[in-house]
C-alpha cells in the first residue's frame, strides 16, 4: 500500500505549520505501507495542482492530508468536504474567495472514504484528545480534501482520501497560555495511530460518534 501525505506550509502569521512538521516526523513505513510526504502550498489553486501532480506521478492508493486548526483541543480527521472557498484572510497568494466553487461541477460535498471513527478511536486509544469533525472549514483545508476526494470520484475510483486537522504545537503558543495545543510529538504519534487504522481497514460504523451542535 502507497499512502500519499501531505501537509501545509505555514499561513497567516504563524511560523510554522505542525501539520508539515508532524509528518516529517513520521517513518517512511507504518505497518507495511509505505508513506510518501508532501509539503504544499496554502493555497487553493496551486495546492491542487501540487497534489493533483503527485497523485499522478505515484498512484497512491490512499490521499491523507493533514491541516493545523489552531484553537481546537484534539486531532480530527474531518468527515465531509464541500464544494465551497470562502476565505477569512487570503491564502499564501493571496486569493481570497467569496462563495466560490472548488468545482463547478463537482458534487455538493463529499464525505471522506476513509474509516473516520475507527481512526479517531486510534488515535484516542494512544491518550491522546480525539474525536470525528463534522465540519473542515471553507479555507484551504476543506479545499483539498474536497480536491482529493473529487479526483477520486471522477479519475481513480480506486483511491480513497480524507483529512486530518491538527491542534498548534506548543512552539507556536508561546505566550499564549489561554490556546489550545499539544506537543508535537504527540501529533506525529496520533496521525501513525490513524495511519495504523487506515492500514488495517479498521471498520468505524458501529463506533458511536456525531455532534449535537
Amino acid at each position: 500500500m502507497k499512502i500519499l501525505l501531505s501537509g501545509f506550509d505555514p499561513f497567516g502569521a504563524e511560523a510554522i505549520n505542525p501539520a508539515y512538521e508532524a509528518i516529517k516526523a513520521l517513518p517512511d513505513e507504518i505497518e507495511g505501507a509505505r508513506l510518501i510526504k508532501l509539503r504544499l502550498p496554502t493555497a487553493y489553486r496551486r495546492s491542487f495542482d501540487v497534489l493533483q501532480a503527485a497523485i499522478e506521478a505515484h498512484r497512491p492508493d490512499v490521499v491523507l492530508s493533514i491541516g493545523q486548526a489552531g484553537g481546537r483541543l484534539a486531532i480530527t480527521p474531518e468527515q465531509v468536504a464541500i464544494n465551497l472557498a470562502e476565505a477569512r484572510i487570503p491564502d499564501n497568494d493571496g486569493d481570497q474567495p467569496i462563495a466560490r466553487p472548488l468545482q463547478p461541477g463537482g458534487e455538493t460535498a463529499y464525505f471522506s472514504s476513509l474509516p473516520v471513527k475507527a481512526m479517531a478511536a486510534a488515535i484516542k486509544a494512544e491518550g491522546l484528545a480525539a474525536e470525528v469533525s463534522y465540519s473542515a472549514g471553507t479555507f484551504v483545508c476543506n479545499a483539498i480534501m474536497y480536491q482529493a476526494l473529487y479526483l477520486a470520484a471522477t479519475r481513480y475510483p480506486e483511491m480513497k482520501a480524507g483529512f486530518i486537522h491538527v491542534p498548534f504545537c506548543l512552539e507556536q503558543v508561546a505566550g499564549r497560555p489561554e490556546t489550545p495545543a499539544m506537543l508535537l510529538e504527540d501529533i506525529t504519534r496520533g496521525l501513525a495511530a490513524a495511519i495504523r487504522a487506515i492500514v488495517r481497514g479498521d471498520d468505524s460504523l458501529e463506533i458511536v460518534a456525531g455532534s449535537l451542535h
